[in-house]
């Protein structure tokens, strides 16, 4: 995944974009009030943090080009908080309109940089332009997950589903190492604990558990010295790097 150019991340994010685009066409008043698996949470408080993690991407670009840093949201946690509480009541419409506007910034700030302008500076985990474009291809594919409106971690692409093992591999416990066996691919290991738990299943739904998603196309089934086990409770989301 590291060898993933920043040509092909941006054709990435622009079909992932689309893909949330058409599937909020479809979203009636009703279906966005509708709860989601994620606590508290309806498809509102989905696409309003959608909108949010789409600004939030923008900015961090544009202040970048100009030389500056930026919190990620605006306000910081406290105000992306507020921001989608107070957007996650509006309409279909309303969240059409926003979240379209949204992702053409976002995809417009990326669109025009050089590739030097890749590796400026962003406050977004102590990191690049870069990983800000790479986060938010996890918003806009995981998040479109959460909507269940048909594209689940199921769709998710085998080079999407291998950067994310890659990123979630802070979610495995210290003590642990996991030697993943999905279905019909080679065995991968992630984690480096001396205790050592198998994990077969599709890749999909490997990953959709570390990412703390429900599992779609059948069960897991995790081992430890060949006797069946519960599948290992997993560590926060990675936290960000420190800022120096």
């Amino acid at each position: 995944m590291t060898d993933i150019s920043n040509a092909q991340l941006l054709e990435r994010l622009k079909a992932a974009a689309d893909n949330v685009s058409s599937k909020l066409a479809g979203l009636s008043d009703e279906d966005v009030l509708a709860a989601t698996e994620l606590p508290g949470w309806t498809r509102g408080h989905v696409l309003a943090h959608l909108t949010h993690v789409s600004n939030a991407v923008a900015r961090q670009v544009e202040y970048a080009l100009n030389g500056e840093l930026v919190d990620f949201y605006d306000g910081g946690q406290s105000g992306r908080t507020q921001a989608i509480e107070m957007a996650a009541g509006h309409g279909a419409r309303e969240h059409q309109q926003a979240l379209t506007a949204g992702l053409a910034r976002a995809l417009g700030a990326l669109g025009g940089l050089s590739e030097a302008q890749w590796q400026l500076h962003i406050s977004y985990r102590n990191g690049v332009v870069r990983d800000g474009a790479l986060a938010y291809w996890r918003e806009l594919v995981i998040h479109l997950a959460d909507l269940q409106v048909g594209r689940g971690p199921e769709t998710w692409s085998k080079e999407f589903c291998l950067y994310l093992l890659e990123f979630l591999a802070p979610r495995v416990p210290a003590d642990t190492h996991l030697k993943l066996l999905p279905l019909g691919l080679s065995p991968m290991t992630v984690g480096t604990g001396e205790n050592a738990v198998s994990i077969s299943g599709m890749l999909t739904d490997i990953v959709a558990w570390l990412a703390g998603r429900t599992p779609t196309m059948g069960s897991l089934r995790a081992e430890a010295a060949a006797d069946s086990v519960e599948l290992p409770k997993l560590q926060g989301w990675p936290a960000p790097a420190p800022v120096k």
